[in-house]
């Protein structure tokens, strides 16, 4: 009995030995296991796994050791053979549940190969992914470079132009004087008026001109350096400067302050009535107007001698020679702010590449107005003639030349409280 016993302890050691606990761990956590701990957690599983497959390789040493036993109680002890039936009993249960487990171990090896698979090609569309990601932000980035050139390009263009705009003025501006003098010469040299080199006064106006015993001066004034829209402060400064000329003998009270054409849409003030003199802002195109009528007044020897009529005949002409002069000003002055709001809608409003077609036939054209020969009249009958025909061939494409005189004369020339 006591060795029986012993056996018996023995095989109840042996027993103990096949310990499953870590398959049974194993098989609990693969079905709670998520699909992102198959991914990310599969080194887990792997241990549990391994400590499986250990125990079940146990398991599988003690089943063969407990056959031996078993043929050796056989023969040992018949009194054990119950005890070793039961103990078969209990290792074929064991051995079912080990094939059980090894099934469902195969089952988890296809599982950790498929999940293995997954997780590759995962990878592979990861790193597919991330070479797209950097694709298109290289795409992107160059995008942005064509963008902010682009952009930059127009900018330079736009400020190119501008300073080309700005300079033309200043070209314009810096031979406004040598443009006056000439204009001044050649119309003394038509009208034989004398123009005055050398003046016998203290200073040195730009062009003075000598009528009726009197030095009639003629400044050029043009910005130059200053801002456009200072021009017309710089015009009252200069209009009380030229004093220094109007108190000196015989030099006519009445001075003239020639501007550039475009630099009238600034000024809202074209005669300074001061003190002891008058200052008169005109243009190139009222020079000779102006000249002419003054003039006139040195056809008459003696002003006292003058009847009555013929003083109010001259007084009628230069007043209608004043007034067509100030309202060609005005109305050049309108004109020329509607052309320059044009000209910068054009710029600002049209599509980029309709602008820049523009602008390429507009450098393409020249326009050259009829020479002045210094020779020869303007005829007034040939002048009405050509007015005649551009009004019928107006007519014949279906412009309407409608008379504005009446609307034009309609605008007021002077302001409320009398200042012009």
């Amino acid at each position: 009995m006591r060795r029986g016993f012993i056996n018996l302890r023995w095989t109840k050691c042996v027993v103990m030995d096949t310990n499953v606990d870590s398959v049974k761990t194993l098989l609990d956590r693969l079905k709670t296991i998520s699909f992102m701990e198959r991914v990310f957690g599969w080194g887990k599983i792997k241990v549990l796994l391994f400590d499986a497959i250990g125990d079940w390789q146990k398991v599988l040493s003690n089943s063969k050791n407990l056959q031996e036993a078993n043929t050796g109680f056989d023969k040992r002890n018949e009194v054990l053979n119950q005890e070793l039936r039961s103990a078969n009993e209990n290792l074929n249960k064991k051995n079912e549940e080990l094939a059980a487990l090894k099934q469902k171990i195969d089952g988890l090896e296809q599982l950790y190969n498929s999940t293995k698979e997954q997780n590759s090609s995962l990878l592979n569309n990861e790193e597919q992914r991330k070479e797209e990601h950097r694709r298109a932000l290289a795409t992107l980035e160059r995008i942005q470079t064509d963008i902010k050139n682009e952009r930059d390009k127009e900018t330079d263009e736009k400020n190119k132009a501008e300073i080309d705009r700005i300079k033309r003025l200043k070209e314009t501006w810096s031979d406004h004087e040598v443009l006056v003098k000439n204009t001044i010469k050649a119309i003394c040299n038509k009208h034989t008026i004398e123009y005055v080199e050398q003046v016998p006064f203290k200073g040195s106006p730009d062009n003075t001109l000598k009528i009726c015993d009197e030095y009639v001066i003629f400044d050029a004034k043009s910005p130059a350096g200053e801002e456009l829209a200072k021009f017309g402060k710089y015009i009252k400064e200069q209009a009380e400067a030229v004093k220094k000329y109007a108190k000196q003998d015989d030099v006519k009270r009445d001075i003239f302050l020639i501007v550039p054409s475009n630099t009238l849409a600034v000024l809202d003030n074209f005669v300074y009535h001061l003190a002891d003199y008058s200052v008169f802002v005109i243009s190139i195109d009222a020079l000779e107007p102006v000249i002419l009528s003054l003039q006139k007044i040195e056809e008459y020897e003696f002003a006292e001698q003058l009847s009555p009529e013929e003083r109010e005949n001259i007084c009628r002409v230069l007043g209608k020679f004043a007034h067509l002069s100030k309202r060609r000003i005005q109305v050049d002055s309108f004109f020329a702010k509607q052309f320059i709001e044009l000209a910068y809608k054009c710029e600002n409003d049209l599509p980029k590449d309709i602008y820049d077609k523009a602008v390429a036939f507009e450098r393409s054209e020249k326009l050259n107005p009829p020479i002045e020969k210094r020779a020869k009249q303007i005829n007034i009958k040939e002048l009405e003639h050509d007015a005649m025909k551009m009004s019928s061939d107006a007519n014949a494409k279906g412009i309407v030349m409608q008379d504005l005189s009446a609307e034009l004369n309609g605008l007021p020339l002077y302001i409320e409280g009398g200042k012009e």
